[in-house]
């Protein structure tokens, strides 16, 4: 839908307006220059949150064409003459407004859902049980926070029929809002868990605000054998109530509930009707998320047949993005699960933001059941193709060739009716240096391209949860005082995470500084094309032209290592100095300048003019441990009396740093000019004060190659240090001491987590391989998935057991082990 400029005005209750263009129209919502659509008619939202302000890309946002500003700080204006710009108190408030106006304007059953699990996928399995019948629109992907509720309501057209949006808090006051946007006629509560509740006293608390997401609707979908639940909804008399599970009182009643063939066969009674109904899944979670689609189903009087024929239909869901190597220097993303304009556009976006390869390249597939005219649907495709600047686009299938009508003339385009077809002709497009998207609809198996340009490995992987990395970066954002620079630090890969993935998050994420350990970090990171400031720790001759080539900031800590510098610059006769980082010894008594150099330091500084002061920093010895606390102090008094001595030679824009990730929190005084963000973004806190807040990043998994019998009397493994006493189940999984995996595992001392269960490592740990009892898991199979460390074991409990500390285990993965990068 389109609204002129002067309707928005009224309802997002502009102080201050200046329209130049009284007759713009806007139909789209956009708070990301990277992800704009139809420039012309687009309204900016100039977000401020806590390490980006939005209204630092206006001028971006200007030169890509958008012309129309809703802002809540001062703006250039002669620098945008032909821009509209709306003033109002808080831009993320008038979001909200003008989305909940905008949700006025519709009378059409809208179903809202919450709770701690599933939500996503609840919603995403109740669209693909009710879409033969109406056109729906719902929540991209997990677009349930208080920018992303906005974003879905706004996709609300006079087309649409129902709509299903999923709501998600983490604190009090949250969930007001979006019920006020979303203003459901029908709830579904998923269910109640730990997920987010450090903003709130206590699980009932927690409940109390989540079903302020229903105030608006007739009847509440649930669970009954959540007692917690229940009685939460138990006193609230206003509301109708549409419950399942096994508690004779309920709606409908679950009477039998098992596996059979591979198969959960669930048996349900409501009144005098009765089912049997297999699921195409056997998980516990499946169920459940399941139950809730039945439930709803039968609430919309829908008969038993046609639900026992949709649930089998029911897909697995890819709700994460997957980046993985490919063949040739390619990166692949591979969204082969998910075919609609929504998942096209967060796919097209991701690729966009990890892109670092010459070319931009879309695989794609027909895309079924939008209710759209194909003419229609076809131009919209071809406008997000457009607007996201791809190269290359293969079209695979009946109705998507239409596509390329759309197209712009520079686009390479390739068709194929079909995926046999392409994977034929597949080896005449040897992609070279691309990233590439694969985006098909299930039924076309693009699973088979991906196993074609995919880089080979063997089965062990480290999976890097990219959303987890900028929750934890946002835990310790909230610690910092206001202004307070970070530099974050991805050295030896990014502590085993990948540096350039992880580099490109944090420069969007705003962090204002990197760091690496080496030049050649540097240089790689540099012709990946991040553009942040890189500061360099080991800086030594040999490697001072890779600085200048790649414009890297070197550490400096020594006077034979500046004065060599000093004559390497002048030798180039560069042109303009040449920024420096200065170590300070404070006590560390690793590398730096001490308090006696000081005097002798200005002094060669003065007398040059090849080198600048970009910042000067010390390192605290023990930051996290209490005992140490008053050797902290004093290392920060004489860092601080060291930086006065520095004066001379450092202008106001110094920076000065002191602290790295367990100093933030501990020592909010001596955060300075900038603090280094370090091994917490990984989600490890060596003082404990936010473990509970923060997400595991890295998880590393390896596959069962196979599983045998032995009997006692036999031995396993090398120098037959696996003895067996009685028969056993054992497997071998396919990580080694070459991938990582400690020699001081073996014997029983490691563990692997498969099925919900511990196996314990039997003999030695081998160079690829790890054999491990299998006993008590008689379910686990041959190909089954083992989790060496994550969430299930965290990596903090194999490092005690080693004597170690993360940081060793994190970066002891070998680079042979494939990194996959993860969006949920």
């Amino acid at each position: 839908m389109k609204y002129s400029i002067q309707h928005i005005t009224q309802w997002i209750t502009a102080e201050n307006i200046i329209l130049v263009d009284q007759d713009a129209t806007i139909q789209f919502l956009c708070f990301d220059t990277r992800k704009i659509v139809q420039a012309p008619n687009t309204l900016f939202f100039a977000l401020v949150g806590e390490r980006r302000n939005g209204h630092h890309f206006i001028e971006k946002a200007y030169d890509l064409g958008i012309r129309n500003f809703v802002v809540n700080e001062s703006v250039d204006q002669d620098k945008m003459p032909k821009a509209n710009f709306l003033f109002v108190k808080n831009t993320l408030t008038a979001l909200q407004q003008l989305t909940q106006n905008h949700r006025l304007q519709f009378d059409i059953p809208v179903i809202g859902i919450t709770g701690s699990n599933g939500k996503t996928i609840v919603k995403e399995w109740l669209f693909q049980l009710l879409r033969t019948d109406d056109k729906i629109v719902r929540s991209p992907k997990s677009y349930n926070s208080q920018i992303g509720v906005p974003m879905s309501v706004w996709r609300m057209n006079k087309s649409h029929q129902l709509a299903i949006f999923e709501a998600g808090i983490s604190q009090k006051e949250e969930m007001d809002k979006l019920s006020n946007i979303i203003q459901c006629t029908l709830g579904v509560f998923t269910n109640i868990g730990d997920a987010h509740s450090l903003g709130f006293a206590s699980i009932k608390e927690k409940i109390a605000e989540k079903i302020k997401l229903f105030a608006s609707a007739k009847t509440i979908v649930y669970c009954k054998d959540h007692r917690i639940i229940d009685d939460a909804f138990s006193t609230i008399k206003n509301k109708k109530y549409f419950t399942w599970g096994q508690d004779a009182t309920s709606n409908l009643i679950v009477i039998g509930n098992e596996i059979v063939d591979n198969q959960r066969e669930i048996k349900l009674v409501q009144e005098e009707a009765t089912a049997t109904i297999h699921l195409p899944f056997i998980d516990d979670a499946s169920f459940e998320n399941a139950m809730h689609g039945i439930a709803m189903m039968r609430y919309l009087d829908y008969d038993f047949e046609t639900i026992k024929k949709r649930i089998q239909q029911l897909e697995p869901l890819a709700l994460r993005l997957e980046l993985k190597q490919g063949l040739r220097n390619c990166v692949l993303v591979n969204d082969s699960y998910n075919a609609d304009l929504d998942s096209l556009q967060i796919g097209l976006d991701f690729l966009r933001q990890q892109h670092s390869r010459e070319r931009l390249v879309l695989i794609l597939s027909d895309i079924f059941q939008t209710g759209e005219e194909a003419l229609v649907l076809n131009q919209k495709i071809a406008n997000l193709i457009n607007e996201k600047e791809v190269q290359d686009v293969v079209l695979i299938g009946a109705e998507i060739l239409g596509v390329q009508t759309f197209l712009n003339k520079t686009i390479q385009v390739f068709y194929y009716p079909s995926t046999q077809h392409f994977l034929k002709q597949l080896h005449a497009h040897r992609f070279r240096n691309a990233s590439i998207l694969l985006k098909g609809a299930r039924s076309f198996g693009f699973e088979k391209i991906a196993q074609k340009l995919e880089k080979k490995s063997h089965n062990t992987v480290l999976e890097i949860n990219l959303n987890a990395l900028k929750n934890n970066l946002k835990v310790y954002t909230k610690h910092l005082q206001p202004g307070k620079k970070i530099m974050a630090m991805v050295k030896a890969s990014a502590y085993g995470s990948g540096s350039f993935e992880v580099a490109r998050l944090l420069e969007v994420q705003g962090v204002d500084y990197l760091t690496v350990a080496y030049p050649d970090e540097g240089m790689e990171l540099r012709e990946a094309g991040i553009q942040l400031p890189i500061m360099v720790l080991n800086a030594h001759e040999n490697s001072f032209d890779v600085l200048l080539q790649y414009q890297l900031e070197p550490e400096i800590f020594s006077f034979k290592q500046l004065g060599s510098f000093i004559q390497f610059l002048e030798k180039e006769e560069i042109e303009n100095p040449w920024p420096i980082h200065l170590k300070l010894d404070t006590g560390m008594h690793r590398l730096g300048f001490q308090e006696k150099d000081i005097n002798a330091l200005v002094k060669v500084i003065q007398a040059t003019e090849c080198v600048k002061v970009k910042s000067i920093f010390s390192h605290l010895t023990s930051s996290d441990i209490p005992a140490h606390d008053a050797f902290s102090k004093k290392q920060f008094l004489l860092f601080e009396k060291m930086k006065d001595q520095l004066k001379p030679i450092c202008s106001k824009e110094v920076l000065a740093h002191l602290l790295n990730s367990g100093g933030i929190l501990r020592f909010p005084n001596y955060q300075l000019d900038m603090v280094r963000l370090g091994i917490g973004l990984y989600g490890i806190d060596s003082t404990g004060m936010v473990q509970e807040e923060l997400q595991v990043v890295s998880t590393l998994k390896a596959t069962i190659s196979q599983i045998k019998e032995v009997n006692p009397l036999d031995t396993v493994g090398y120098n037959r240090a696996g003895e067996v006493t009685e028969p056993k189940r054992i497997g071998t999984i396919s990580i080694g001491y070459a991938d990582g995996y400690d020699r001081a595992f073996s014997q029983g001392k490691g563990r692997v987590w498969i099925k919900g269960k511990l196996a314990p490592v039997i003999g030695n740990v081998c160079m690829d391989m790890t054999i491990i009892d299998l006993t008590q898991i008689p379910n686990a199979e041959e190909g089954d998935e083992v989790i060496v460390f994550g969430k299930e074991i965290p990596i903090q409990q194999l490092a005690k057991q080693l004597g170690t500390i993360p940081y060793e285990v994190l970066t002891d993965i070998s680079s042979r082990v494939k990194r996959v990068y993860y969006e949920d």
